[in-house]
């Protein structure tokens, strides 16, 4: 095509990572590990069909710990066990010749004790009211009020988080990133509609950030900045992490962060926001930028993010899921396949590993 698609065509460096080009596959909630969070063959081959078409893929959020674990059949990265299990895909990603990082993740107050068999736990005992989450024993359960997590917890979970990094490398995976995002415990931690705490890690904006950025460093620490990303979402409340600080948390957060040299900043903002730019040069680190992206406008929009500067790279979710072969149909100007969200969190390959590339063949074989 003759329009601009060449600019996601670039290289990008990445600390550690070489991209050859400047579509990334974003982290996607499958619900297809074993019930003991154990990654298996069929995740492996669901990320091989895509590793050839995105430059690097974030895999789905990856539990760190039982007690971060939000959903059934969420994979995690808290064992040996899991370790060898993310092995299958790290090989078969490798195999296609594409990258992928393991996204790091501790639900907090959004779990259950049914899926944990632990307490659900958070930066202060703040419900989030409104959310009903899927359980082994309900279709849907309200969450709990959790319990405020201690400072020999909370420093106990900066050694977790590190932990998990050094066993996802382990595996295979060619770096790693933080999820401080959606609502989940980091972010429930930055966010001060959320975090009351009136001791080291809460009230100010630097102490807000302070749990976030002991992870961070540990993190680095165990496996480097060149391969530790990580993943923000300032002001969009998801599972009611409310902000009102006007991004006063994150600028403390950019500044403790930032001299680490980090391989790169993933923010979930629009591409407008004075405060995604603000952010991008506080980090000094590249930005992936991911916001959702309209259903008839990704291809444009993901252009766009590149093209104008707002992003260095620009982060897909959907249309992977039902397009493996998504950069070879936007450079050719062709449809993606149709999704399936009725089987998004379903089990087994349909609407999974079953659509097709455009020559009409299920990537990488047929399930």
């Amino acid at each position: 095509m003759t329009d601009d698609f060449d600019v996601l065509r670039q290289p990008l460096k990445l600390g550690a990572l070489d991209l050859p080009h400047r579509l990334v596959m974003a982290p996607l909630t499958r619900n297809r590990a074993d019930e003991d969070g154990t990654a298996n063959a069929l995740m492996a081959e669901y990320y091989g069909q895509r590793a050839g078409s995105a430059a690097l893929i974030v895999s789905e959020a990856t539990w760190v710990a039982q007690q971060g674990k939000p959903y059934p059949r969420t994979p995690g990265i808290a064992n040996d066990a899991h370790r060898e299990g993310w092995r299958l895909t790290t090989d078969a990603v490798h195999e296609a010749g594409g990258l992928i990082v393991a996204q790091l993740w501790h639900g907090g107050r959004v779990a259950h004790p049914d899926t944990t068999g632990e307490d659900t736990v958070c930066a202060s005992p703040t419900a989030v009211e409104k959310l009903t989450i899927f359980t082994p024993h309900e279709a849907e359960a309200p969450v709990p009020t959790p319990r405020e997590l201690t400072t020999d917890e909370i420093r106990g979970l900066v050694q977790t988080f590190a932990d998990a990094a050094r066993r996802a490398i382990e595996a295979g995976f060619d770096g790693v990133e933080i999820h401080g995002a959606n609502g989940y415990l980091l972010h429930q931690f930055l966010a001060d509609g959320v975090n009351h705490r009136e001791d080291e890690y809460g009230g100010s904006p630097e102490n807000r950030a302070r749990f976030v950025v002991e992870v961070t460093k540990a993190v680095v620490a165990a496996v480097g900045a060149d391969r530790t990303g990580i993943r923000l979402s300032p002001a969009p409340a998801a599972h009611e992490a409310t902000e009102f600080d006007g991004g006063d948390t994150y600028r403390a957060l950019a500044k403790e962060l930032a001299p680490l040299g980090l391989a790169y900043v993933h923010v979930m903002r629009q591409p407008g926001d004075p405060l995604l730019q603000e952010l991008r040069t506080a980090f000094g680190a590249p930005l992936l930028l991911n916001t959702g992206f309209a259903k008839k406008t990704e291809r444009e929009e993901a252009i766009s993010f590149v093209r104008d500067g707002h992003a260095d790279a620009s982060v897909v979710g959907r249309a992977f899921i039902s397009t493996p072969d998504l950069l070879e149909r936007w450079a050719a100007g062709q449809p993606e396949n149709e999704g399936r969200p009725e089987l998004y969190y379903a089990s087994g390959p349909e609407g999974y590993t079953d659509y097709p590339t455009m020559a009409g063949e299920t990537a990488l074989g047929t399930s």
